[in-house]
């Protein structure tokens, strides 16, 4: 099959020939059409992402979506010519989705919107799985909360959006100026981050009182904002809370906080079944329309894949990139 390896940290994506792989117990061989690219794919390019554990030489690629081609041992919810989409690997030093064939475990998967093409159906995976984790698995949403999306119209931010508002929340979003528009198609109330601070935006919104729930997708200072618009017993979710923060804020609120480590099953094994199932969940929604992905209008292939790359790399994307591979 063909891939694109990289061999050294910061080095180019080059095309190679590599063997396809063989299905073993649990897992399913599946062509892959379309491999999502998110900023995390960047960051391990470039060696910056020690947390993703995936050594040199590597095929990257976390998100994908493709047609089973085959099934390992013990496999029974998926059969050849499944149509397939998941967040299945690219990390840990497991295999990644710019290559044509990848077998991965079947507990990763879940079967395609049948209302999403293979390029849109690769975009949402770990955007949407890093969402539902937060809002459902951590915060436990209730119809009629309010909830703040920090960074609403980012990759993982017009996802958690989408799902806040499906699962019944009042949602407000923080963007920049140019995507206010943006926050606005998606349903929620935007706020631009560059006009207001936080403690001017909950005044307006909220009368002060803060919100039931914040979710940042942002982290650093963001997440130190996030603290100080919360409510009183409110909660904060975040993916990107490796840095130090001052906890003083969310406490004098009786606040809580839960972190959201996307990779963890990925990277131990632990909770991929649930990973399957978020996944079934987001074609629910996609199917009933109340999911879309926001796709950046370039088209990419192996060809010019770096400058898929440089794209997200330099902030430039109007929402996801995904890079075809076959079909």
């Amino acid at each position: 099959m063909k891939a694109l390896i990289l061999n050294h940290y910061d080095g180019p994506l080059e095309l190679a020939t590599l063997d396809r792989p063989q299905p073993q117990a649990g897992q399913v061989l599946v062509r892959i059409h379309a491999a999502g690219l998110n900023p995390l794919d960047v960051k391990i390019r470039a060696g910056k992402a020690a947390h993703a554990k995936h050594p040199v030489p590597l095929v990257l690629g976390i998100d994908m979506a493709g047609v089973v081609e085959s099934v390992g041992a013990g496999v029974t919810r998926f059969a050849p010519g499944d149509e397939v989409y998941g967040m299945t690997g690219g990390v840990g030093g497991i295999q990644g989705t710019l290559a044509e064939y990848a077998a991965v475990d079947a507990d990763l998967l879940a079967r395609k919107p049948a209302n999403l093409s293979m390029r849109e159906a690769a975009a949402l995976p770990l955007a949407f799985i890093t969402s539902w984790s937060g809002i459902v698995d951590r915060a436990h949403l209730q119809p009629g909360q309010t909830v703040l999306v920090q960074g609403g119209a980012g990759g993982v931010g017009h996802v958690a959006v989408q799902i806040a508002r499906a699962l019944g929340g009042k949602v407000f979003a923080t963007a920049s100026a140019r995507n206010m528009g943006v926050v606005e198609q998606l349903g929620a109330t935007p706020i631009d981050y560059g006009a207001q601070n936080v403690e001017q935006y909950v005044a307006a919104h909220t009368a002060g009182a803060g919100f039931d729930l914040v979710v940042d997708t942002v982290g650093g200072a963001t997440l130190d904002a996030s603290f100080a618009a919360v409510k009183h017993f409110g909660h904060v979710v975040s993916a990107l809370g490796w840095g130090t923060h001052a906890l003083a804020p969310l406490s004098f609120r009786a606040g809580t906080y839960s972190g959201v480590f996307t990779l963890l099953p990925l990277l131990t094994g632990e909770g991929r079944e649930h990973h399957g199932e978020i996944m079934a969940e987001a074609a629910r929604l996609i199917e009933t329309g109340e999911v879309k992905p926001r796709l950046d209008p370039r088209e990419f292939s192996f060809a010019n894949a770096d400058e898929a790359h440089q794209a997200v790399q330099l902030q430039s994307t109007e929402g996801k990139i995904v890079v075809g591979v076959s079909g």
